[in-house]
């Protein structure tokens, strides 16, 4: 029932029940099925995670078809994950009817084949049975069907990012609407469509596409692409990599002859992931691109315009403005890929010196955003920057630095897998409108979202590790802007960890303060709370100063309650505690001896704990000057769970 016209886009489905994450599409596009085939089996150029797409091998069947032996890599989109790749055969065949159908499958050795090597800093992933129907319409132009169906092995990433690979809300749009997107795009450029801010549409993907690989090559810093990792004691959160020989990332006019080594210039990038709670992707990316003065620093800035401009980086041999002689690329320009913004933001920097002001004259940023607009989907967002100057060209090199926030809500793909997504209406889902979404039940939807931070400098030979230090502490410092951004943007009412419904209503958890507070009275012979009555008790934990945690005492010991200190120290939320063990936030040294300290806590009743370090949830090491358990018994004396209070911790 579809008919060509604008507001033909199309549908997407997503499943919820199935192996894996999939998602499926079907759309009506004004291009002939040969031309939509080369478009969606060219996956780099549409796929903005696709690392690359090797065509290792290919062969004629009988019936005219194609079978080809593929090799793709797809890089992680935070620094806490590795990247993915995938080893598949792909059929091509037309059909009777002039439809063409594109297979594909991941090549295993549980199918008589061979099995294929792995690959280092790579988790080799599954492709089920995925591909494109594509049918000719009478009259001109195509309807496609899209299939994308994936296993990521969620299993090999730490728990909390776990719902970043079992989610195909995020499948589908980072995948199957991004194929949709470039088919219409190239369509409407081949139409010659006169669109409002469309004009260099190829330049300007071009760019976009530049921009965002650049910027995933930096989170990943493969070592084959010549990224190294800088001493560290390990225990630092912000991690910096240097480049020596980055040709690959800045392109083939870099030879090793003319390369960076021999101009005494090379790439540093300083990167971090945190945990965000209780703020939408597409609520906090919109902040950060409208205040960022209040964030960057403008002297790091004119470090890096600078630098740009000593290196080698301006290539005499380069090519025209891509934009035409003479002219320069206007403010902004709109929907690149539907929800994305290619723009030239000019940095205006006061109190400057004399000196300073003629640096920073012509101090412009190329910057992309994306999953901000009134049709984003809001389970991913991106603001990725790079200094370039007025003689910018399209072969110039980029080193974009910027944010990208990715949602890791199961409640959020739930709500969306549960209804038809019509991409003409913004998948219905309006996160880009408000920082909570309302599901089905009326009750705002718990956000919990991952942050990954990387900012790229020039240093210059000698340098090397005094540009390390300034970048580390940048990184540190916007870190925690973000951090204070996040409480600010967070809805008023209930904490954030508390979703809609405050603990003080829920009788199971008034009951088990009780337990925790009389327990420690009877066991230690103090207090644990002042000036408390029984109503007024689980307030009083639930913000006390000291993280307080419960977990089961049996063999699996999973963790049943934390104060909101405790979920902070445990970089989690109340709804997600229960994924999280004991033996993974204790060191290796208590791990070892778990069996016998809960023994003498069942026994005796208590344990002193001397100061060491634990893991969050999150892999972050911390820090604890002392810290106490006791058993805590229910109202019949029976053993109910054994808590834990860790006094004057922070992240080590």
């Amino acid at each position: 029932g579809m008919k060509p016209g604008p507001d033909s886009v199309g549908i997407v489905g997503i499943s919820r029940s199935c192996t894996g994450v999939a998602a499926r599409a079907c759309a009506l596009v004004g291009l002939e099925p040969s031309k939509v085939s080369m478009i969606l089996k060219d996956r780099p150029l549409w796929l903005c995670d696709c690392r690359c797409l090797d065509v290792l091998s290919a062969f004629s069947t009988g019936n005219g078809g194609t079978i080809e032996l593929l090799y793709m890599q797809i890089y992680a989109s935070t620094t806490l994950a590795s990247a993915r790749d995938f080893w598949t055969l792909r059929y091509t065949s037309a059909l009777e009817d002039g439809s063409i159908v594109v297979c594909e499958r991941s090549l295993t050795g549980t199918q008589g084949g061979p099995s294929m090597p792995s690959v280092p800093n790579f988790v080799r992933a599954v492709m089920f049975p995925s591909g494109y129907l594509i049918r000719p319409c009478e009259g001109g132009g195509s309807v496609i069907h899209i299939v994308d169906h994936l296993d990521l092995e969620p299993c090999t990433v730490p728990e909390v990012l776990r719902p970043l690979y079992e989610s195909s809300t995020i499948l589908a749009q980072t995948m199957t609407i991004m194929a949709l997107n470039i088919v219409y795009q190239i369509a409407q450029e081949l139409s010659g469509e006169t669109v409002p801010g469309s004009r260099h549409l190829s330049a300007m993907r071009i760019l976009s596409k530049r921009m965002n690989r650049s910027f995933s090559e930096a989170v990943n810093g493969f070592s084959d692409d010549g990224w190294t990792l800088m001493d560290t004691d390990g225990m630092e959160e912000v991690s910096v990599s240097i480049n020596t020989s980055p040709s690959k990332l800045l392109g083939s006019k870099f030879s090793s002859a003319e390369g960076i080594p021999s101009h005494g210039f090379g790439i540093l990038c300083a990167k971090a992931s945190m945990l965000l709670q209780n703020v939408s992707p597409t609520l906090l990316v919109q902040f950060l691109r409208e205040h960022r003065s209040e964030w960057a620093d403008s002297g790091i800035d004119m470090y890096s315009a600078a630098t740009l401009k000593k290196s080698t980086f301006k290539l005499p041999s380069s090519q025209a403005n891509c934009f035409g002689a003479g002219q320069f690329m206007p403010s902004i320009w709109h929907t690149i890929q539907h929800e994305e913004f290619l723009e030239i933001v000019k940095l205006e920097v006061h109190g400057l010196t004399q000196v300073e002001a003629v640096l920073s004259t012509d101090m412009v940023l190329l910057q992309v955003c994306n999953g901000i607009g009134e049709k984003a989907a809001g389970v991913c967002a991106q603001l990725v920057f790079a200094p370039v100057d007025s003689s910018f060209s399209d072969d110039a090199p980029l080193l974009p630095s910027g944010f990208r926030v990715v949602a890791l809500d199961s409640e959020l793909d739930d709500y969306i897998s549960s209804r038809t997504l019509d991409l003409a209406s913004s998948l219905e889902v309006g996160l880009a409108r408000s920082p909570t979404s309302i599901n089905q039940g009326g009750n705002s939807l718990r956000s919990k979202s991952v942050l990954t931070i990387a900012f790229q400098f020039i240093y210059e030979k000698g340098l090397q590790d005094k540009i390390g230090t300034m970048a580390r502490q940048y990184v540190h410092s916007v870190k925690a802007f973000v951090q204070n951004v996040v409480i600010a943007l967070a809805p008023s009412g209930p904490s954030p960890h508390l979703g809609s419904r405050p603990l003080s209503g829920i009788p199971e958890a008034l009951a088990l303060s009780n337990w925790i507070c009389q327990s420690y009275r009877f066991h230690l012979g103090f207090e644990l709370l002042k000036d408390s009555c029984e109503h007024g008790m689980l307030n009083l934990l639930w913000n006390h100063s000291d993280a307080i945690m419960c977990c089961s005492w049996k063999s699996i010991r999973v963790f049943i309650f934390a104060n909101q200190a405790g979920l902070d120290m445990l970089e989690t939320t109340l709804v997600s505690l229960k994924d999280i063990s004991l033996e993974n936030v204790l060191d290796e040294n208590r791990h070892k001896n778990i069996g016998a300290c809960v023994s003498q806590i069942m026994e005796q009743g208590y344990s002193y704990l001397p100061s060491g370090i634990c893991m969050s949830s999150m892999g972050r090491p911390v820090s604890y000057e002392r810290a106490m358990a006791w058993k805590v018994v229910n109202d019949d004396n029976c053993a109910h769970c054994i808590a834990f209070m860790f006094m004057n911790w922070s992240f080590a």
